[in-house]
């Protein structure tokens, strides 16, 4: 088959199409060769799109460092694969893939702008010293590849403005730009920065006094988070409530602590970089007191680039010491109390820094849940994280308060204290939709809680 957007000689010629599994689901691969470069350009297909609007798709430049070889300098691979899950994930979209390695200038000179980078030079002035322009793609093969599968208008994977306008100037419809926001670490920091500065790339970035990330995200835990991130909005914007998320490490036993009130370090490297951008990725992050008390955390985000959530404590009776960690926090910490709490240490926490808000008390005399997540709604959070400790965890459970649940396993036996017991209220649930992430030696398990119809459902335990 020969296409032209103009009408004339045809420039496009589409040469053959194949099934292709992947770990995302199975796409159509196409192949085309574009008659003015004699290049061979590629269309990875999911769903139906002929005559379709709207349609998901990723113009992907091809990246042989970073999609083949999981370069780090850059985030295209990272960029292609998150636009392989998110269009999975809706089962229909295209990833157009040209073959213009190194924004057009080759994979040779791409690699002596490498050596140039690392003397200093940015991603644009390396280009420029090696006789090019800072970015020498067109994108006139893309617009005759979307015309040929029939799509009428497109979501627009990209941060890049410029490549909204050239698809634009071939006719290509686009109604939304949908972002890719690439992990941001020391390997790529300076590159991002470069692309924001001198190219108009629509990307949030720390501000240089930020800490880089230490122990980058793979691929596959940054996709995890962005659709998690998806998933909250989706349910504040049907629910206007809070999505609740439970974020823990236990052991192999299902231990969360070798005794009560003894802090334990649970998880590795690697998984404590995704806690952090779990906890980024958050409005508000809430424990109870006794995690206050055993292990003192500071609930900040300091391992990602990104912003720290709102801290938030369930104590009934307010036990938080004035000398808790969390009242260094960049943010108020918010106290969540009942009537049993004393005057005198309101009053306390409240010169300390500490916002006390008074809440209905449940049966057992501890903080409403229900009205926990409706003090947090009032005061603009659309979603928490909840990380801890096990009385907490098994209250927001046994009341089906749980949206989602991501769980750490650390390959270690401790035969210490359960977050869940049989006599939780009704039967507990089970995940579904899992999905398994390796987190150095740990594992990490995803999921949405579901219980079954037989069981109560309760809105005040905590």
């Amino acid at each position: 088959m020969s296409l032209s957007l103009s009408g004339s000689t045809p420039q496009l010629v589409r040469n053959t199409q194949a099934r292709i599994p992947t770990a995302y689901g199975t796409f159509f691969l196409y192949d085309y060769t574009d008659k003015r470069d004699g290049k061979e350009h590629l269309a990875l297909v999911m769903g139906e799109v002929n005559g379709c609007d709207d349609v998901l798709v990723r113009v992907h430049s091809e990246c042989m460092t970073g999609d083949t070889f999981g370069s780090l300098r850059c985030d295209c691979g990272e960029q292609l694969h998150m636009a392989m899950q998110r269009i999975a994930e809706r089962e229909r979209g295209v990833i157009v893939y040209l073959r213009q390695e190194g924004r057009g200038i080759g994979l040779v000179d791409k690699l002596r702008a490498y050596n140039l980078q690392d003397k200093g030079y940015d991603t644009v002035e390396a280009n420029l010293l090696l006789g090019h322009q800072a970015d020498e793609r067109d994108y006139w093969a893309a617009a005759d590849i979307l015309q040929d599968l029939g799509v009428r208008s497109v979501r627009l994977l990209t941060n890049n403005p410029a490549k909204i306008e050239a698809l634009r100037s071939y006719n290509i419809r686009i109604n939304e730009r949908v972002p890719l926001q690439p992990t941001i670490h020391a390997e790529n920091a300076a590159y991002l920065r470069a692309k924001v500065a001198r190219m108009r790339h629509l990307l949030q970035l720390p501000s240089t006094s930020s800490p880089s990330v230490s122990v980058p995200l793979t691929v596959d835990l940054h996709i995890r988070v962005t659709l998690l991130q998806e998933r909250m909005a989706r349910h504040f914007a049907h629910t206007q409530t809070p999505h609740v998320t439970l974020a823990y490490a236990q052991s192999l036993d299902g231990s969360l602590a070798a005794a009560p009130g003894a802090p334990l370090a649970l998880s590795g490297a690697a998984s404590m970089t995704l806690t952090h951008a779990l906890r980024a990725a958050h409005d508000a992050i809430l424990v109870g007191v006794g995690t206050v008390l055993a292990d003192d955390p500071r609930l900040t985000v300091r391992l990602v680039a990104g912003r720290d959530p709102q801290p938030v404590v369930l104590d009934s009776v307010l036990r938080t010491p004035p000398t808790a960690r969390l009242f260094d926090h960049p943010r108020k910490p918010w106290i969540f109390t009942t009537e049993r709490s004393e005057e005198d240490a309101r009053r306390r926490l409240s010169e300390r820094g500490a916002e006390i808000v008074l809440l209905p008390a449940d049966a057992a005399g501890r903080v409403s849940l229900l009205a926990a997540l409706e003090a947090m709604q009032t005061r603009g959070v659309r979603s928490v994280m909840v990380e801890g400790g096990a009385q907490v965890l098994e209250s927001f459970v046994a009341a089906h308060l749980a949206h989602y649940a991501v769980v750490t396993l650390a390959p270690r036996w401790i035969g210490g204290v359960h977050a869940f017991h049989a006599s939780a209220n009704g039967a507990l649930p089970r995940l579904a939709y899992v999905a398994y992430t390796q987190a150095g030696d740990d594992l990490i398990v995803w999921g949405e809680p579901t219980w079954t119809p037989t069981s109560n459902a309760g809105g005040e335990a905590a």
